[in-house]
């Protein structure tokens, strides 16, 4: 399967890709990026919502591979890489550990409430339980009102609405280019 469910990916050129490195070097000199400059970087501050900041945490502990509270410039190399350039499997993955808030290794319903209300315009979603229902529907396939990390990527590259609920279209290389277009 590819990096996403229809359309084509473009590939993000190996001088893009060394630019963001320069621009991390250059921004973290110390070779380190912490969790209050992420969050920065991100436009988390204290009017942001409690909701955001958490979910900015659990962004920051995902890459924070080595778990010492900082993004060293591996751990940065790391994630551009699979985020730009990762198999959707690998990406899948990763947004499992991001969205399992409690790191149990499943995601119960009120995770899965937690990322439909983070992820969708609530002017146009419908109703949150009805989604989360059929969510669990199709993919909680031993029906113990857990997802598992295996359960979660099955559904997510079988069913195209699972994927789009979730919003785990994972393809950010023409946001990237555009972004790097502008400069």
């Amino acid at each position: 399967m590819g990096q996403t469910l229809g359309g084509t990916e473009k590939e993000v050129a190996l001088q893009n890709i060394q630019e963001l490195y320069r621009k991390f070097a250059s921004e973290c000199p110390s070779g380190n990026l912490y969790l209050h400059e992420f969050k920065k970087i991100f436009g988390i501050n204290s009017r942001s919502s409690e909701e955001e900041a958490a979910f900015m945490e659990n962004l920051f502990r995902s890459f924070d591979t080595n778990k010492d509270g900082q993004i060293d410039f591996m751990e940065y190399v790391a994630a551009v890489h699979l985020v730009l350039r990762g198999k959707l499997e690998d990406k899948l993955k990763w947004s499992f550990k991001v969205y399992d808030r409690d790191g149990n290794g499943c995601l119960d319903r009120q995770e899965v409430r937690h990322i439909i209300r983070r992820q969708n315009d609530p002017s146009v979603m419908g109703n949150i339980e009805d989604i989360c229902d059929r969510i669990f529907e199709l993919v909680d396939k031993n029906h113990d009102s857990q997802i598992s990390l295996e359960e979660f990527i099955e559904g997510a590259e079988k069913d195209p609405w699972v994927m789009d609920q979730l919003k785990l279209d994972i393809g950010p290389c023409e946001w990237f280019i555009e972004q790097q277009q502008e400069k």
